[in-house]
C-alpha cells in the first residue's frame, strides 16, 4: 500500500499537558485538568494529516514502556506507524497551561540515547518505509547519540527515490539539512535570525534571506512569524501572508499544522497562493483549540478565504 506522506520523529515524546488556574513559582500548583498525548513534531504533523484524510505513516525511534504507550496512543488515533523499538525510555514533555494568562510553559526532556547499532537498524527500516512515498517530512529535535547531519543524509536518501522533502528543524541540524537541498523548509522567524546571525527590522530583510535559501536550491520557503503570519516564497513569487483574527487558546501544534497543510498542498501539486492560504488557515485554526488539539479539514477549508495575501 502506498503511503503518500511519511513523517519522521527521531525524538518523540509522551506529551503531558496539565491545566492550572495560575502558575505560582515556588509554591503549590493544583492541577485542574490533565491529558497525555503522543507527541513530537513529526507525530503532530501525522495527526493533522490524518484529519485531512491523507494516507500517512509515521516513523521514528521509541524506547521502553513509554515508547510502547506512545505507539498505543498512535494506534488509538488510527495512524499507521512503523517505529524502531530500542532499550531505554522515550522522553516525557510537560506542558503547563496557565488559565489566567492563556499561556503555556514547556519542560522538555532530552530523549534517550541512540547507539550506532540502533541507528543502523533504523536506517534499514527507513530504507524500507520510504518506498512509494511522495512527501517525506523531517521535523523536530534529534536524541543524544545521533549526529547533526542525520537529516542531510535522510534527505539525500529520499531525493534518490524522487521523494519531495520538507525540513522543519533548527540550529545545526537545519544548517546541515540545507546542504542536501530539501524541496521545502519552514523555519520560524527566530530560527531564520539564528541561521543568518542577524535580527530583522523589516519584511524586506526577511525576503533577502529567503532568496538566499532559494539560491541554495530550496524550492519553497515558509517563514512563520506567529500571530503576524508568514512570508512564503518560491523561485518566482513571494507573498506576505496575514492570518484572520481569532481568540488564541493554545499555540501548541500551530507550526506542525502548517507543515501538515504544506505536505497536503505539495502532495496535491497546488500553487503557491493555495499553499499560502491553506497553511495559514491550518496554523490559525489550531491556535483556536485547547491544549494539544489540532485543526480539521473543515476548519481549514471554511476559513481559507479569510487569509490575507499580499504579493511582494
Amino acid at each position: 500500500m502506498m503511503n503518500k506522506v511519511l513523517t519522521l520523529t527521531l525524538n518523540p515524546a509522551l506529551d503531558k499537558t496539565v491545566e492550572i488556574d495560575s502558575l505560582e513559582h515556588g509554591g503549590l500548583n493544583r492541577i485542574r485538568e490533565g491529558r497525555i498525548d503522543a507527541g513530537g513534531k513529526g507525530i503532530n504533523v501525522a495527526k493533522v494529516l490524518k484529519n485531512l484524510a491523507v494516507d500517512v505513516r509515521a516513523t521514528g525511534i521509541v524506547a521502553g514502556h513509554q515508547g510502547r504507550s506512545l505507539l498505543a496512543y498512535m494506534n488509538d488515533l488510527d495512524i499507521e506507524s512503523d517505529f524502531l523499538e530500542i532499550e531505554g525510555e522515550t522522553r516525557t514533555n510537560l506542558k503547563v497551561y496557565d488559565r489566567s494568562k492563556s499561556e503555556i510553559t514547556e519542560f522538555n526532556e532530552n530523549g534517550t540515547f541512540v547507539s550506532e547499532e540502533n541507528l543502523e537498524r533504523f536506517d534499514n527500516l527507513l530504507e524500507r518505509v520510504l518506498n512509494d512515498v511522495e512527501v517525506f517530512v523531517l521535523s523536530g529535535s534529534i536524541p543524544p547519540g545521533i549526529d547533526s547531519d542525520i537529516y542531510k543524509k535522510y534527505i539525500e536518501k529520499a531525493k534518490a527515490k524522487n521523494i519531495r522533502t520538507i525540513l522543519d528543524a533548527d540550529g545545526e541540524i537545519f544548517r546541515k539539512g540545507l546542504e542536501a537541498k530539501p524541496y521545502a523548509v519552514k523555519p520560524n522567524i527566530h530560527e531564520l535570525e539564528q541561521f543568518f546571525g542577524r535580527k530583522y527590522s523589516s519584511d524586506k530583510e526577511v525576503v533577502e534571506d529567503i532568496k538566499k535559501l532559494i539560491d541554495r536550491g530550496v524550492k519553497l520557503v515558509v517563514v512563520s512569524m506567529g500571530g503576524e503570519g508568514s512570508i512564503i516564497a518560491n523561485e518566482t513569487e513571494t507573498y506576505r501572508v496575514r492570518p484572520f483574527p481569532i481568540e488564541v487558546k493554545s499555540t501548541v501544534g500551530s507550526g506542525d499544522s502548517m507543515v501538515a497543510a504544506l505536505s497536503y498542498s505539495i502532495m496535491n501539486n497546488h500553487g503557491i497562493e493555495f499553499i499560502a492560504k491553506w497553511i495559514t488557515s491550518a496554523g490559525t485554526m489550531t491556535a483556536t483549540k485547547e491544549g494539544t488539539q489540532v485543526c480539521s479539514f473543515e476548519d481549514i477549508s471554511k476559513n481559507v478565504d479569510r487569509v490575507y495575501l499580499e504579493k511582494i
